[in-house]
Parts: C-alpha cells; structure tokens; sequence
C-alpha cells in the first residue's frame, strides 16, 4: 500500500512538473518580446562613445595597492577600439567596446604566466567626473579609482 501510494504520488509530481512547463513554454511564446532596457550593452559607435574617444590615464586602487595605466581609445571605420598598458602589463588591443547606458565597457584578456586572464574596465561618468572600474579574472580582483582625458596637444 505505501509503495503504490509513493509511486502514484512521484507520478502526480511528475505530471504536475511538466504541466508547469509547458504553461510556462506556452506563455513565453505568445508574449510579446520586451523592450530592451535602456542600460543594457549595445556596441558602441563612434557617434555614441564620442565623449570617450581620446587618450586616458587610469588611476586605480586595489587590495595590492594603486596602478595607473594608459587608455586610447579611438574611432576607426565605424568601429571603436582602445589600447591600454601600464608598467606591468604590455600594450593589449581592444577590440570588444559596448555601451551599457552612459558607461563605456572596454572587454579584453591578457596572459599571465601562461593563463588567460580576463578584464572588464567600465568608464563611467559621474559629475565632472569619470570613474574608472576594473574587473580582473570575473571579480577575483577589483580596482577602482578615475580616469582622467589628456588634453588635446
């Protein structure tokens, strides 16, 4: 009797599980697509990261201490891409630059000691300001300080 009731109460469980996701299957098809939220990334262009466009230092502060490093970012057949270097790191090429709302996200990897490391820089203006956010390793290691545009020469 305990048996039959746990494998008829295992089946009700069943069929209830599926029915849950073939109306969540069926829901999510006839809803219509949601708009895009206004921060989420979209490539930048020239046009929409033109305030970024330039030369930058970058003064960071992390657990090991500060950094500074070297951002240019530049425009070039419709596209933006940036270099960036620093006393520890040589020059690297980026190539994956969005927007996410009024913040610029510069994506790039670099090598250490063999290992790909990836790194998320978010320029993000605030004020008269620019901060300046690195992600080292997805959040292993984070700096956060200013980036500062060199003046046109």
């Amino acid at each position: 009797m305990f048996r039959r009731l746990t494998i008829s109460f295992v089946f009700v469980l069943a069929l209830i599980s599926l029915g849950v996701r073939w109306a969540a299957a069926q829901a999510a098809q006839a809803a219509p697509a949601a708009p895009a939220a206004s921060g989420a990334p979209a490539a930048a262009t020239p046009e929409s990261a033109a305030a970024f466009l330039g030369d930058w230092t970058l003064s960071a502060e992390g657990a090991n201490g500060p950094a500074t490093f070297a951002l240019a970012i530049k425009a070039k057949d419709g596209t933006v891409g940036a270099e960036i270097s620093s006393e520890m790191q040589p020059l690297q090429q980026i190539t994956d630059v969005t927007m996410s709302g009024t913040s610029l996200v510069l994506k790039y990897m670099f090598d250490y000691q063999g290992t790909p490391v990836p790194v998320v820089i978010t320029l993000k203006p605030a004020d008269d300001k620019v901060g300046a956010q690195l992600d080292f390793a997805d959040g292993a290691y984070q700096m956060t300080g200013t980036a500062t545009k060199k003046k046109a020469e």
